[in-house]
């Protein structure tokens, strides 16, 4: 028996289910956040096009924006297809074949190319591209061009040759749309890669499959899909201008939908570019103008909502109007849910018949499937040779990293380009101007000696974070502030950069997680810090453990006239956010949507941390030291790479790579971790604990050949 399934609707199931849990504190303002950023975005999309010349200006630079957004820049090379055609069908009225190429050496793409009989001269070709379908019998996938044939069909039935396209998840070699998804592959955000990326360039090298057929007429190709199908068609479209008409369907909606609405919860990784130049969706829609576009939809399809769509054409509309191309854009609204439906194919073919043939006959043919999916299938048996179950792993190539500079002249070049692209490419997400911080104490106390100091300040609107003091009660000018970045804790959030165990934690409190902290700290103020929030339901440390820690505390900062600094950066303590593992990954892929990683703002937190020590009048001027943890300590890195030099570093379990470590879109395009390890310890001592030491030989050697004091880079075990 063969399975055709509409995965959305499982997903959807799914996540509703997850979804329910109760509200904490976090919620509200994470909420009001992704309201705010969206509608920023969706305020500054299409902005700047005032005229059609702003538009003949503008749109280059966006395509090339989108292709990088994509990992199409610079375009991998389009080597040799190899087309091998593998069987035929022949129908009364048209021939299938069964054919496969390679988009690049080792990724195949399994189609089927169905063909008018008598043609007389070279006709109008549509490229259908497929959405999420799931064909599978005993364990072997047909491809999802098997339960889109009636397209290619009726497409060939009305004189047009017809390509339908499996796509990468579900054709008959299988790669992966949900690497952020479901797989925790967040390295997929660092390394700038997305299946859509894959998705769009298999259709620009189908297109090329088509340029070499003699029965197409290559002045005549139009792109049309459902679902998937109709977000492949945006991408062709916005990027190949070889597409003279297109008509996605069901396709396409805007932020507001998507991050707010929560619609993103139905969507796999293949549904979205790495949203680097923060753009809103109705801008790749945008780049399809000014050529015969139609805009496909139902009014109650619950994962492209309607009312996105129509703002989406409402963006489309003006455009069209300043390019005197109004009647070159469509719109059909048609009944009904998420379904493939000939409400909407209908519209579909009328549309190409009008902007590919000059024609408008009457249509009085359904569409139909008419052959079993075996009949379809390309491979008898898959080649040894594909790549495209990881393809994952290389389509968009990480940087390339120099040897380390034998000068300093070398290095500043060096180093200079690397900011900048981390400028532009990697924390582009931030705030545009700090804006105030706000800031209230909220809290000061005395006990056991010890004095108790909470701030709040703003990191950015609708981020209100906690900052928590404490030292010796009769102390009023420390000789050093030493600041700790508090790591998640409790199930829900907890990583494997956490200890085992808390003994002798006080020691080190840049190790601690939030819940373990709080714990501590509640031995010796339990009044103030009763209503912090920790994610753990029972309690993160035994009594008698918490309160041998407390008074370890309590005897160092008795003894130093030093503060000690702690700081939860969003997420962690009261900002925390509800809901088990999936739904915190659905609240970490809002972030990369609106051209932020959740890592790549807890970077401007702690940067934002170190702005409000040094707002504080007895610490302005006393040297600041900052410390944290596995993820957090990347995080820590980066922001000491952005503020004014602290006076050291301390990181425990910093990752060796991003790979491993925390997302940033494109970091992995750009440098790796020692290379930013260099670019901190050139600008304050840097001491690393943790092993392996052979991770850092780049900074090492760049502190050598460059004559560095020993300080600056100091790597010893845990």
């Amino acid at each position: 028996m063969v399975v055709a399934v509409g995965l959305w609707g499982v997903v959807l199931r799914g996540l509703a289910a997850a979804a329910e849990s109760a509200p904490a504190p976090g919620d509200a303002a994470l909420a009001a956040y992704f309201q705010a950023e969206t509608t920023r975005l969706a305020s500054r999309c299409l902005a700047e096009i005032h005229s059609a010349a702003d538009w003949a200006q503008r749109r280059p630079i966006y395509r090339q924006q989108l292709l990088e957004m994509l990992g199409l820049w610079p375009m991998p090379p389009r080597g040799d297809l190899k087309p091998v055609i593998t069987g035929r069908i022949e129908h009364p009225q048209f021939t299938v074949e069964k054919l496969h190429f390679q988009s690049l050496p080792g990724l195949y793409v399994t189609a089927n190319l169905y063909l008018p009989k008598n043609l007389t001269q070279p006709a109008p070709a549509i490229l259908y591209l497929c959405g999420h379908s799931v064909v599978v019998s005993n364990r072997i996938s047909y491809g999802n061009k098997v339960a889109y044939q009636h397209h290619g069909i009726w497409f060939a039935q009305h004189g047009y040759v017809c390509l339908v396209v499996d796509s990468v998840q579900l054709g008959e070699i299988h790669g992966l749309h949900h690497g952020t998804y479901r797989e925790g592959l967040w390295w997929w955000n660092a390394r700038g890669y997305t299946p859509a990326g894959v998705e769009a360039w298999n259709c620009l090298r189908a297109l090329d499959y088509l340029c070499t057929r003699p029965e197409v007429d290559t002045n005549r190709f139009g792109v049309t899909g459902r679902s998937g199908g109709g977000a492949y068609s945006w991408w062709t479209a916005a990027v190949d201008d070889r597409i003279k008409a297109a008509a996605p369907v069901a396709g396409i909606t805007d932020l507001q939908n998507h991050v707010v609405d929560g619609t993103v919860e139905g969507h796999c990784d293949c549904m979205f570019m790495v949203n680097t130049y923060r753009w809103d969706y109705p801008q790749v829609a945008a780049l399809v103008a000014p050529r015969p576009l139609l805009l496909v939809n139902t009014d109650a399809d619950s994962i492209f909502p309607l009312d996105g769509v129509l703002r989406t054409h409402a963006h489309l509309r003006r455009l069209y109007g300043l390019l005197g191309a109004s009647n070159l854009l469509g719109l059909v609204i048609a009944p009904g849910p998420h379904k493939d439906t000939q409400d909407l194919q209908v519209p579909v073919l009328r549309w190409f018949n009008r902007h590919l043939k000059g024609q408008d006959p009457i249509l009085d043919q359904a569409a139909l499937r008419l052959f079993a999916a075996h009949e379809l299938k390309v491979f008898d048996q898959l080649p040894a040779d594909a790549i495209n179950t990881n393809i994952h792993a290389s389509f968009v190539p990480a940087a390339r990293i120099p040897a380390p500079p034998n000068s300093q002249a070398a290095w500043q070049r060096q180093r200079d380009a690397w900011r900048a692209a981390l400028d532009q490419k990697v924390f582009a997400g931030w705030p545009e101007a700090p804006g105030p911080l706000d800031l209230q104490e909220k809290v000061s106390v005395s006990r056991h000696g010890l004095r108790l100091r909470i701030f709040e300040f703003t990191s950015q609107p609708h981020v209100r974070l906690r900052l928590y003091a404490l030292a010796r009660a009769d102390l009023d000018t420390p000789k050093a502030v030493h600041l700790h970045v508090l790591g998640p804790g409790g199930p829900a959030e907890k990583t494997t950069d956490q200890p085992a165990s808390p003994a002798g934690a006080a020691l080190v409190p840049a190790r601690l997680p939030f819940d373990r902290w709080l714990a501590i700290m509640q031995v010796g103020f339990q009044p103030e810090l009763s209503q912090e929030q920790t994610t753990t339901p029972r309690p993160a440390l035994a009594e008698a453990e918490a309160a041998q820690a407390f008074q370890q505390l309590q005897n160092q900062l008795q003894a130093e006239r030093t503060v000690w600094l702690w700081v939860p950066p969003r997420g962690i303590g009261l900002t925390a956010w509800s809901g088990d593992t999936r739904k915190q990954t659905q609240i970490r892929r809002r972030f990369m949507l609106l051209g932020q990683t959740l890592d790549s703002m807890r970077v401007w937190d702690i940067r934002r941390a170190i702005q409000t020590v040094r707002a504080v009048p007895a610490w302005q001027s006393v040297p600041l030291h900052l410390q944290a943890q596995g993820h957090l300590a990347a995080d820590a890195l980066y922001a000491a790479l952005f503020e004014p030099e602290p006076a050291s570093l301390h990181l425990w379990a910093l990752p060796i790579s991003h790979h491993h470590g925390p997302d940033f879109l494109n970091v992995l395009r750009v440098l790796d971790l020692p290379q930013t390890v260099a670019m901190v310890a050139e600008r304050c001592p840097v001491r690393l604990y943790q092993t392996p030491q052979a991770a850092w030989t780049f900074p090492s050697q760049v502190a050598a050949n460059l004559g560095w004091a020993q300080d600056r880079l100091l790597i010893s075990a845990p």
